[in-house]
């Protein structure tokens, strides 16, 4: 056996020739080619790849009715399907709204699966309202206010038709509690519009003397349920009125909405709002 130097042993490592480097790089190629298919097989496999899954949105303020009719058309059953398995689902409902889920179907962006059903999505929207409202600093902000964690979410859901921003809000409430304590009926339209299953700004005279418990103007306190689902936003609103001493408001232009505690201020208000609407309509 020959003995060789560690001098000699460093000049013995062997280079790739120049035809010998494609062949290298391309297995190197194949190599990685082959351990890439094997990733996005393994991640087939968990479902990382495939279509998105997808959703079904609900936005602020929806009522109950308009719900259900989303939830119909995004899984995809007949109309009506949902509001029926409304009736018979057991959702977690305050024992006062004596099963009627309106103000508790919580807007957001829910999934919606091959598995999902009316009853699935449905149960869902109330377990998170129930962990959004149930939060103690609601509770809380309901006592403060002298009204029951339900009042509260009644109250959001005529913040939320009525406040045409979101920095309206809290003044809307205002104006709904100020009205309360002095025994004042709320004479607003968006539980007119409740009751008539519309959604309009012109209200007529024969509009205010409907025979409903949501007429406003006839009855006076809160109406019996909430007249729609309030958001997050809302609901703040609803347990932390800004301080105020309005008793009346109108939008007159869009972002601009005038409060006041003044019914003659009010009336030159709403004559403003009617000049504008007769403009914007050409008339």
């Amino acid at each position: 056996m020959v003995n060789e130097s560690p001098d000699t042993r460093r000049h013995h490592w062997t280079r790739p020739t120049r035809r010998g480097r494609p062949a290298l790089v391309a297995a190197v190629v194949l190599v990685l080619g082959i351990a890439a298919a094997v990733l996005v097989l393994l991640l087939a496999r968990e479902g990382m790849f495939g279509p998105p899954p997808r959703t079904l949105v609900i936005p602020e303020g929806r009522r109950a009715s308009q719900v259900y009719a989303a939830v119909d058309r995004s899984l995809d059953v007949p109309p009506g399907t949902t509001e029926k398995a409304a009736g018979t689902a057991d959702l977690a409902l305050p024992p006062e709204v004596k099963g009627n889920p309106e103000g508790y179907l919580f807007p957001a962006t829910y999934p919606v699966t091959s598995g999902t059903t009316p009853t699935s999505l449905l149960t869902y929207m109330v377990d998170t309202a129930r962990q959004r409202f149930g939060a103690d600093h609601i509770a809380a902000g309901a006592r403060r206010n002298h009204v029951s964690a339900h009042q509260a979410v009644t109250i959001a859901s005529i913040v939320q038709a009525e406040a045409g921003t979101t920095a309206d809000m809290g003044k809307v409430s205002r104006v709904i509690y100020n009205r309360l304590a002095r025994g004042m009926p709320l004479q607003m339209d968006s539980m007119l519009n409740y009751a008539l299953k519309r959604s309009t700004l012109d209200t007529t005279a024969d509009d205010t003397r409907i025979d409903s418990a949501y007429n406003s103007y006839e009855h006076k306190g809160l109406p019996p349920t909430p007249i729609g689902n309030p958001g997050e936003q809302a609901m703040e609103a609803a347990i932390t009125p800004t301080p105020g001493r309005w008793l009346f408001f109108v939008t007159v232009a869009p972002g601009d909405t005038r409060f006041t505690d003044s019914y003659a201020e009010h009336q030159r208000n709403v004559q403003e709002f009617n000049r504008n609407r007769l403009e914007a309509s050409g008339s």
